[in-house]
Formats: C-alpha cells, structure tokens, sequence
C-alpha cells in the first residue's frame, strides 16, 4: 500500500464504520435541481450544455443534490446514510483556480433527531480529517446557525416579507448589510399604482375581503379565472407587499439585530451570550436557542470540544436550500474551506419527494486538506 492510498483506505473505512453506503453519481446531471434550488452563488458556477432534447444539463458541481434525487428515485428505508467520493466542476472565482475539484463526503437523511445528526455531521466531518492525517490543531472551525437567525427575525416582530429578503442574503455580509440599510428605511417597494380600496384591505390585513375586490375587479376587466396568479394569491403578495413598503425597522431593532449578528465567540459560551441578548431585549426565540442548547449537549456526546469551535452568528452558506447549522473547517486565520457542511431540511421535498425528509451532510475539499496536511508536515519538519 502506498502512502498516498493509506490516508484514502482510512477515509473509506470510517465511512463504512459510520454505515454511509457508498455511491457512484454521473458526471453529467440535469440542470434544473441546482439552478431552481441552489441559489446564486452556486448557479454562476456552473457548467451549463444541452442534451440532445434540448434539455439543460451540467458537469455535476456538487454531490448534494444528485445523491438526494438518487435517494428520491429508490425510495430507500429511513434513516439512511450515503458516502460518496469524486470530481466536481466549478466556474473558478480567480483565473489560476481549478475547474475541477475533488469531494468526497456523507449525506445523512431522515434521522429524525436533528440534534444529534447535526452533531454527527460535524464530529465525522473532525474524524475524517483524523482519518486523512490532517492535524485538527491548525485548523478553525466555524458554526453558524441559520434556523436561529430566522428566529431572532421572527422575534423582532419584522414583516414576513422583509424575514425571507434578510435570509436570502445570510452568509453574505455585504448584501446583509445592504438590506438591513433598505429595511431602515421606508417607501422601500413601491405601492403607488395600487387602487386606494386594495390599498386599505391589504393595510389591515382582511385577507378574504381582498381576494373578493381582486376577484371582482379581474372578472371586470374580463379576465378568465385561470389566467395568471389566482386573487388568493394576488391578495397574499400585496398584503406582504404593502407590509414590507409601510413598515420600518426602528433604531432599536436595527441595533439589536447588529449586535446579535456580532455575537462571536467559543461555542461553550454561545447560548449564553444569545440567551442574555434576547432576555435583556425581551425577545422570545422559541424552541431555536433550546435545540441550539440540546445540539451542543449532543456535541459534547459526539467527543466534541466546545470550546475550540467559534460561534458566529452572522455565519451562513449562501445555498438557498441551508436550514439550520452551517460549518466551515479553515486554515487557522485563512478564509479558505477545507470542509464543510450543514442541514437542508427542504431541499428533498423542493426536488420532489413525497413526504418532508430531514436531511444533513458534509463535503471534505480532498486537495485542499491534502495540501494542509503536507504545509503541516513541512512546517513541523526540522
């Protein structure tokens, strides 16, 4: 055995040992799973081309979704854990960077306790860096949580359509703090062709009584019943519409949703720092901050030292189809990932499956940590 392939037999031995099944995915995919649901800091990477049908199709640029439509198509027993292993093809960000890239990782569906599949995901995420030689003690792990930045949102009594605009623009910092600015100030989307009448219903929020203005002021116009959005759902869009335009985040909220997005510190003391925010704010964050609590127990279950991982609040994947916990793995002090990973309770309903599959996962950069592994060996050599 060589000493290249030691490393790579480890790797493949721990994931039998977690009971991840091993698959082979093609190279070639359909497009439209990642360009409907991976959102665009994804989508502008990848390698689009047509089939002979005309159907669009591209160099698979993640394994994520082609093991869920894989899992989908055979209905496997749940739970149920896959292992994989090979290229994907990515739009590089700078000219020097590779186009192709190797992964290998374990996706992790239908465990229903997610407390402890999230702590699984991450504690086999450290064992398969043991498992490939790379040494854990250069390395910063970094732990987001998105399920309970939507519940601080929540909390702030924000206008539904202003949450999912904040959410779509988690773990991009830039686009953050430019809809926080938008969010502070009104008159932000435009209401003013809107008639007066429709304008008062949606105002107070009489759902049924301007889905029969709509109705009737559609039926008017001469309008078939089935042509374009349905009242329900023109009704349901304005009074979100006239929400987000009327309403304002106060210089209250703004500074509390900026000091929650501050919160930067060792896991072991997360809870507590986001726990003392909410209380001294009166802010009620639901069961988020208690299963953030029961995951960090499962955690400490899983042999994971709190402590040495950073909790950032502001700390997201821009994937749109990332629920909860997010992770990176990183060269301490670099900004590079070497690994990581997260849960994406709807991707699988999103691509089709029956019933809602709660899912999690993990990818390891293999040339990245290969890389680390030997800058380490050099720098400890004397």
């Amino acid at each position: 055995m060589s000493a290249a392939a030691a490393p790579l037999d480890a790797l493949e031995s721990l994931f039998a040992l977690r009971g991840a099944i091993s698959v082979t995915m093609p190279i070639i995919q359909p497009a439209e799973p990642y360009l409907d649901t991976a959102g665009e800091a994804l989508r502008r990477r990848i390698y689009l081309t047509r089939g002979e049908a005309g159907e669009n199709l591209c160099l698979r640029p993640d394994f994520t979704i082609p093991v869920c439509l894989h899992h989908i198509a055979r209905n496997q027993p749940l739970p149920y854990r896959y292992s994989y292993r090979g290229l994907v093809f990515r739009q590089p960000r700078y000219p020097d960077a590779p186009r192709e890239l190797e992964q290998a990782g374990i996706e992790d569906l239908g465990e229903t306790n997610l407390a402890v599949a999230d702590a699984r995901a991450l504690a086999d995420t450290l064992a398969a860096c043991e498992a490939l030689e790379v040494p854990l003690d250069g390395i910063d792990v970094i732990l987001g949580d998105q399920g309970l930045f939507e519940a601080f949102l929540s909390a702030l009594g924000l206008p539904d359509g202003w949450q999912r605009r904040l959410i779509r623009t988690f773990g991009e910092d830039r686009k953050l703090e430019r809809m926080m600015e938008a969010l502070s100030n009104t008159g932000s989307a435009s209401i003013d062709n809107v008639p007066e009448p429709l304008l008062e219903l949606a105002r107070a929020r009489e759902e049924g009584a301007l889905i029969r203005a709509i109705r009737d002021r559609m039926e008017e116009a001469g309008l078939p019943p089935h042509s374009g959005r349905s009242p329900q759902e023109v009704a349901q869009r304005l009074i979100e519409k006239v929400a987000t335009a009327e309403g304002k985040l106060t210089p209250a909220s703004t500074a509390l949703l900026r000091r929650f997005l501050e919160i930067d510190c060792a896991l072991s003391d997360a809870a507590r720092a986001v726990r003392s925010l909410a209380e001294n704010a009166g802010l009620d964050l639901g069961r988020a901050l208690s299963f953030f609590e029961a995951r960090n127990l499962a955690l400490q279950a899983a042999g994971v030292d709190l402590s040495a991982i950073t909790y950032r609040a502001a700390f997201g994947r821009p994937i749109d189809y990332y629920t909860g916990m997010v992770f990176d793995l990183r060269p301490r002090g670099e900004t590079i990932t070497l690994a990581g990973g997260g849960r994406y309770d709807r991707l699988l309903t999103l691509l089709g499956a029956a019933e809602r599959i709660p899912a999690v996962g993990f990818s390891l950069w293999m040339a990245r940590l290969e890389a680390h592994r030997e800058n380490a060996r050099e720098r400890a050599a004397p």
